[in-house]
């Protein structure tokens, strides 16, 4: 689904390497954490797989089901299938919130060649997604996240997903700012999203957000590089003593 090779990555502002040579391969249906000091490169990793400006690819290649990403422009690899959860999602003022993800939907249905979504398929199904992660009627009618506390933004992102029906799903931080029950409605809207078919490269600090949605393999970032891939218990040594230990064994 996702191959990532040797990808070095410069801040172009500071002209700053941040990612040294990220090699990570995620299969179908598989979802993989990244964990890792803070400044390690995790969100900019997210950022360089979505197209954000500023950052410079020095080396290596990203590719998505055997396209090429780093050639496309932002819209192009979200109708490819790539879709990023923002850390904090902006707000837009003056755009309802129903329209964007009409729009939205729509947009990518064209640039795949698929007919677009009549509005009474788009309301049922909004209106169906919309109630399994308890958004109510109000926060569908508001601009988009304007007026939202975090955990009501986390919320509007994964109904985003949910609507997109991406193949590749990154979310950068998702449980940063949620409370313990905000956190659980936000794990059992991206599990219901689980399926062969689609993949997940979650980012956290936490391992609170990982016994909520179970990874299949978790990688250990530093210093722009992973370090260290293994199972799920991986993330629970960290839990338990932090990176010092990680850090030094692959010194």
């Amino acid at each position: 689904m996702l191959e990532i090779k040797n990808l070095s990555v410069k801040l172009e502002e500071e002209d700053k390497q941040i990612l040294k040579g990220v090699n990570l391969s995620i299969n179908a249906g598989e979802v993989h954490a990244i964990m890792g000091p803070n400044g390690s490169g995790k969100s900019t990793l997210s950022y360089v797989l979505s197209g954000k400006d500023g950052y410079s690819v020095t080396d290596g290649s990203a590719s998505l089901e055997g396209t090429d990403l780093l050639d496309l422009e932002p819209e192009e690899r979200a109708a490819l299938g790539l879709f990023l959860a923002f850390q904090y999602p902006v707000e837009i003022p003056g755009v309802g919130n129903m329209t964007f993800l009409r729009t939205a939907v729509n947009a990518q249905r064209k640039q795949r060649d698929e007919p677009e979504m009549s509005a009474a398929d788009f309301l049922k199904e909004v209106r169906a997604r919309a109630k399994d992660l308890k958004i109510d009627a109000d926060m569908l009618k508001r601009p988009v996240n304007v007026g939202f506390s975090g955990g009501e933004k986390k919320r509007n992102e994964i109904l985003q997903m949910a609507m997109l029906a991406p193949k590749m799903c990154v979310l950068d931080e998702t449980d940063s700012g949620l409370d313990v029950d905000a956190m659980k409605l936000v794990s059992d809207g991206v599990n219901a999203l689980r399926s062969e078919g689609r993949s997940f490269l979650v980012i956290t600090h936490y391992q609170r957000l990982l016994d909520h949605i179970k990874p299949d393999v978790v990688h250990i970032m530093a210093d722009g590089r992973i370090v260290k891939s293994g199972g799920p218990e991986l993330a629970l040594e960290v839990e338990h003593n932090g990176y010092a230990d990680i850090l030094a064994e692959v010194a």
